[in-house]
């Protein structure tokens, strides 16, 4: 059991309520959540958690890339808070989070699933491929970050990058952030999603990066979904629409806690 996998971030720790875990998404990091972090903390103590080939530029992890990986290690981290977590997962996150919820449901209370989808098969990384390569592996001022990003995204990997003492560095390796992805054209997690017995709350972007009509189709067949639709919201809904997504996570984490 590993207890270093997860930062205190807020909230009493004592607190009757579950702990909540945020799980951040691909090339993302615990530390991108630090705007939903105080309103966050009114539900219970919470933690960001990092996901392995997500650690740092220098971190080496020795297994292969596989979503088994991810959500074992998911487990370690949750397994040593010793009672069940509300898992707060965008994207990668939410993926691992419903997995993790499927496989060990004693560990998990409640998901948040955003903006991620159970069937990427025959979707390559092609189109995307060129566009990570081309990144430089150290960005030398915000201003940079921004114009390769914009300004939503940009804060976001400005707050994920290492920090060095001559600017930004990505904060793992691009062929391995590619390997992830590429596993998702290969599989789905649709058998995942439907034993998954914990509520969950489902947001889709306007700007899905999830195949059509995906989503509402998990709200369909899962167990005890909640959805909502977030038109003209991109990819990070948690920052593009803030004010939506907070209202809609207060609702759920309101409901889990009976103080709705």
């Amino acid at each position: 059991m590993r207890t270093d996998l997860l930062i205190h971030r807020g909230g009493t720790a004592d607190s009757d309520n579950a702990p909540l875990v945020l799980v951040h998404g691909l090339m993302g990091r615990g530390s991108t959540w630090s705007r939903q972090l105080p309103w966050l903390a009114e539900f219970g103590p919470v933690y960001t958690y990092d996901a392995p080939w997500h650690r740092g530029r220098e971190v080496v992890d020795p297994h292969p890339i596989s979503t088994e990986r991810f959500v074992g290690d998911l487990a370690d981290a949750v397994a040593a808070l010793g009672r069940p977590v509300t898992l707060i997962g965008h994207s990668m996150g939410g993926l691992h989070s419903w997995c993790l919820a499927a496989s060990r449901p004693e560990l998990v209370s409640g998901v948040v699933v955003e903006d991620m989808a159970p069937d990427f098969r025959g979707r390559t990384t092609g189109p995307w491929e060129p566009w990570l390569h081309a990144l430089p592996v150290e960005f030398g001022s915000v201003e940079q970050v921004y114009q390769e990003f914009g300004p939503v995204a940009g804060q976001y990997f400005l707050e994920a990058f290492d920090r060095t003492e001559t600017g930004w560095r990505l904060h793992g390796h691009r062929a391995r952030w590619i390997e992830i992805a590429a596993e998702w054209g290969t599989r789905d997690y649709w058998q995942q999603w439907e034993q998954v017995r914990a509520p969950v709350l489902l947001l889709e972007a306007g700007g899905t990066v999830a195949p059509p009509g995906q989503m509402r189709r998990m709200h369909e067949t899962g167990c005890a979904t909640t959805y909502l639709q977030v038109p003209g919201a991109g990819h990070l809904i948690h920052d593009d629409a803030p004010e939506v997504y907070r209202e809609a996570v207060e609702g759920f984490l309101a409901a889990l806690t009976g103080s709705a």
